[in-house]
């Protein structure tokens, strides 16, 4: 499966001033796990990217071809990918419309109420900031690359901050999710992405423009 995905994804990049209706075409390999024009629906482990802020996407896909976030599939078909290609990659998901998720229902109580305080309250006695201070008052990202948190199956959440707890995800220093992620415990990390998911998704949600107030933490991940 992953010797077809590559092969189908390694198709020529066409010119930069060609229509961008083709690139569904050219990213059918894509659609295979993150949904066609990178909507995914339900609670799988792939996470639907579209609609997304691009510089988080050109960011993202950049870290999987240069190593700092680990997956053998994604590192292969990006390999040989030029930065401007990738742009273009970024650019056409960030325009899609996101998908219509339903709400993760497996949450206990104790899990809402402990995903529900760090993520809107945070933990000051560990110097954890609330998720809403970073990634918006709505929790649905902020532009130009801070990535939205709804919409995103639990599974995926879960991985993913572990991940940073591992050091097995490594965003451009100072790696500020990172640094919270090792301050969480194991049960805290799927009690915040078990809250997370169990929220609702409004059919017209996007990045916001700005954050109200400056990051309260120094994050190399986010660009100017």
């Amino acid at each position: 499966m992953a010797v077809l995905l590559i092969s189908l994804f390694f198709a020529a990049p066409v010119a930069a001033q060609e229509a961008v209706a083709d690139m569904a075409d050219r990213l059918k390999a894509c659609a295979a796990c993150h949904g066609d024009e990178g909507r995914t629906v339900g609670d799988t482990y792939y996470p639907s990217i579209a609609g997304k802020p691009a510089r988080y996407l050109y960011a993202q896909l950049e870290n999987f071809r240069d190593g700092r976030r680990q997956h053998t599939v994604m590192a292969a078909m990006l390999r040989t990918l030029s930065d401007r290609y990738l742009g273009e990659i970024a650019r056409y998901y960030a325009a899609q419309p996101h998908a219509k998720q339903p709400v993760f229902e497996g949450a206990t109580p104790e899990q809402l109420a402990i995903g529900e305080r760090l993520t809107v309250a945070g933990d000051a006695s560990r110097n954890i900031p609330p998720c809403m201070d970073c990634h918006g008052e709505a929790l649905t990202g902020v532009q130009p690359s801070i990535p939205g948190l709804r919409g995103l199956p639990t599974r995926y959440l879960d991985a993913q901050i572990s991940a940073w707890k591992q050091g097995q995800r490594r965003a451009a220093a100072p790696d500020c999710m990172g640094k919270i992620a090792r301050s969480l415990t194991a049960a805290e990390i799927t009690a915040i992405s078990a809250w997370l998911a169990s929220q609702p998704y409004a059919d017209d949600a996007k990045p916001a423009d700005s954050l109200p107030g400056e990051l309260p933490i120094d994050c190399g991940g986010v660009l100017p």
